[in-house]
């Protein structure tokens, strides 16, 4: 609870940062309806606005700008025209649509609900994988001096390669061979999510110090012994750490691999947004977005506390 007041502050401060940089931003939407609802603007022509500073524009016409908040297409829309189409994509959508929950029994496919399922599908089987194989990499980069010097460089390099340009390559590449559907945008999904795994599965199974390590030699425990019974306890509080960060990583991949695919999800939503110049529509999928990874962080910290908790390990 006491940090519920300073979070609040900082949103606060956020949104007021907000609707004062919306004037500049749609400054010239603004002075061009004005002009043509009669209102003289200055300068007069579109051509000599269009050479001027946004900031120069909102100095010399400060009594046009009461539009600035209520463009229907603005470049920048303000917070609460936001906040409005998130409700219609969402709630209103679902209640009074006629594709919606209410009048179909699904999801319609225009709210943001079930772009967000979508969404949330790739990103968890992306998820699986990538934590999957990052244990795996990391178990055997600790038991392998020779996996240790080749693959962990190679794992390093490959979260250098631009995602952007990537994931079109492993969608067509996928979908040359009949794969296609869920299965690419979890691929490009595990892809960012499994590095973060290993960096910290490697960190926590290497954190047991000598004296943990000689007094399992005391007891001549295999190594199977040794990781089952010393390194992978001491790593479960680097491998929460590492999942809060993966899942994000995880969300992002699915957002991106929606991308090419457009069909259906949070990034697709907002590529039709863009196409359309629909820019609240953007911001608003923008919102679901950090809100579910606001959540997946949140479920993998709850399920952190109760296992450590039952481990015995203080928080």
């Amino acid at each position: 609870m006491r940090h519920i007041p300073p979070l609040l502050g900082v949103i606060a401060a956020l949104i007021a940062v907000w609707y004062i940089a919306v004037v500049p931003m749609n400054v010239q939407e603004t002075l061009t309806n004005a002009e043509r609802a009669g209102a003289t603007v200055s300068p007069a022509t579109a051509v000599e606005r269009r050479d001027m500073g946004n900031l120069a524009l909102v100095a010399r016409n400060p009594d046009l700008l009461g539009d600035s908040w209520s463009l229907d297409r603005p470049r920048l829309p303000a917070p609460h025209q936001v906040l409005s189409e998130l409700y219609q994509s969402t709630i209103a959508e679902e209640l009074t649509g006629r594709r919606g929950l209410v009048n179909s029994g699904t999801l319609s496919n225009r709210g943001l609900l079930y772009h967000a399922l979508v969404t949330l599908n790739a990103t968890a089987v992306g998820f699986l994988i990538g934590t999957g194989l990052g244990i795996l990499l990391a178990i055997g980069i600790v038991h392998s001096r020779t996996m240790d010097m080749s693959v962990m460089p190679w794992a390093i390099v490959s979260q250098t390669i631009p995602i952007v340009a990537l994931a079109p390559m492993i969608i067509v590449v996928l979908y040359s061979v009949g794969i296609q559907g869920l299965l690419p945008k979890a691929v490009i999904s595990a892809y960012l999510s499994f590095f973060p795994v290993v960096v910290g599965m490697v960190k926590g199974l290497r954190s047991p110090d000598h004296m943990q390590m000689d007094q399992m030699k005391t007891w001549s425990a295999t190594p199977r012994d040794t990781l089952l019974k010393l390194r992978l306890p001491a790593s479960v509080p680097y491998l929460f750490a590492s999942l809060k960060i993966a899942i994000a990583a995880s969300l992002v991949g699915a957002i991106v691999g929606e991308l090419p695919v457009q069909k259906g999800g949070l990034g697709a939503r907002m590529l039709a947004g863009s196409y359309y110049g629909q820019t609240a529509q953007i911001w608003a999928a923008l919102l679901m977005a950090a809100g579910l990874a606001a959540t997946l962080v949140w479920a993998i910290g709850a399920v952190e506390r109760r296992t450590l908790a039952k481990m015995g390990m203080a928080q």
